[in-house]
């Protein structure tokens, strides 16, 4: 079954960087929108960023300019850099992707999550 596993969050001090992978895998036939959404404790999971196929890249507005997301159609691979991290950005990180699988299906799938933790 399609599946799709986060790595790279951790402990940052404020300012510093960190970049975030996912890889999707299993029965994928094709994959069209992949993105990072956040959600951190009492609050709603929010976008991050999203990369269609075709078409403009989707950043938040309180990550733009700090995020660059990319993909690799090859590897069925996502990743977010960021950098210059802020304290409002501790969340836990959940990566998204829009699959067709080898069943036919269409469907959303989200990744565990990976914990991003930002100190003063």
């Amino acid at each position: 079954q399609v599946q799709l596993v986060e790595s790279g969050g951790g402990n940052v001090q404020a300012g510093g960087s960190l970049r975030l992978s996912c890889v999707a895998s299993g029965g994928i036939v094709s994959i069209r929108d992949m993105g990072w959404y956040r959600q951190a404790p009492g609050k709603q999971r929010e976008l991050v960023a999203t990369r269609p196929v075709g078409g403009s890249t989707n950043y938040a507005h309180s990550v733009k300019g700090r995020c660059t997301i990319s993909r690799d159609d090859v590897k069925n691979t996502v990743s977010l850099q960021m950098s210059n991290l802020k304290p409002e950005d501790t969340a836990v990180y959940y990566c998204y992707a829009h699959i067709l699988n080898n069943r036919g299906r269409w469907s959303d799938y989200w990744g565990q999550g990976t914990q991003v933790a930002v100190s003063s």
